[in-house]
């Protein structure tokens, strides 16, 4: 292929740019996989990968020439997580991207109680002021780490209440952002919120959860201080813990109860909930 595709995929080595840039090749669509490793990228008809990084301004603009659509993953959860975004949204826009879409987090704002949720918010402030088109995907949590929560003696733990959470399926995300992608100018502008069908409390996760994988799985509402010493049995910067803390707080504040169609809307197919997840 002598000409790079114009559309870019970041992200493809990972659990959902992977699904994305699966979802793009199922189209036809060509795309350029942006990778840290390129070696590691999918090996998909139509896709060409390319070395970049987040940090490097000047690797990113050199991978992003010619781009006209790109696909931008956050990057892994850093203390410079928005700087290296900042960084990586001026290359694009210094390479002639058009249009950019974003992978956010549904209530992203300055003051949100999910802490990492707060430099989305960041993020997509420097997007908006870069001038280009953008779209932004609010995700919700994922569904699929949810049984990664359990710890070995079953129980799932967090200061989240009787709080509730729209948690959304990977598989959900990445059919609406292949459907952003194949006809971006259709999204121009537009913020969507990506969530399951319905809200559920932490006890009825711990409760599908059992009753998919066979285990006696309950949910203990921890207080906040139980919840900072429990996470300290493994090594982390103070930011990092009250991100995995203020995952469950967010929940008890109401913030990620809402059900939104944007979904079924965008895909033509309902959201899969989190029993039906777990039995695929």
């Amino acid at each position: 292929m002598t000409t790079l595709p114009t559309l870019a995929v970041t992200g493809s080595t990972g659990a959902l740019g992977g699904r994305v840039a699966r979802e793009l090749a199922g189209r036809g669509l060509p795309q350029r996989l942006l990778a840290r490793t390129p070696g590691r990228a999918p090996e998909l008809s139509g896709a060409v990968a390319v070395p970049f990084s987040y940090a490097d301004r000047t690797a990113a603009e050199a991978a992003l020439a010619g781009v006209r659509v790109l696909f931008m993953v956050s990057a892994t959860e850093s203390a410079d997580r928005v700087g290296q975004h900042r960084a990586f949204v001026d290359a694009a826009a210094a390479a002639g991207v058009r249009h950019l879409v974003y992978t956010s987090f549904v209530g992203a704002a300055p003051d949100c109680t999910f802490t990492f949720g707060r430099d989305h918010y960041a993020t997509e402030q420097h997007i908006r002021a870069s001038g280009m088109a953008f779209t932004f995907l609010r995700d919700n949590f994922y569904q699929d780490i949810l049984p990664g929560f359990v710890g070995d003696d079953g129980v799932l733990r967090g200061p989240a209440g009787d709080g509730r959470v729209a948690a959304v399926a990977r598989d959900d995300v990445a059919r609406v952002a292949a459907a952003v992608l194949s006809d971006p100018e259709r999204h121009r502008d537009a913020t969507y919120d990506l969530t399951g069908p319905q809200a559920l409390t932490m006890t009825e996760v711990a409760t599908i959860i059992g009753q998919a994988t066979g285990r006696d799985v309950r949910y203990h509402d921890e207080t906040i201080d139980e919840a900072y010493e429990s996470r300290r049995r493994w090594p982390a910067e103070d930011w990092q813990y009250d991100g995995w803390v203020s995952t469950y707080t967010a929940i008890a504040a109401g913030e990620l109860a809402g059900v939104s169609d944007d979904v079924q809307r965008l895909t033509g197919r309902a959201p899969m909930g989190l029993t039906e997840l777990l039995a695929g």
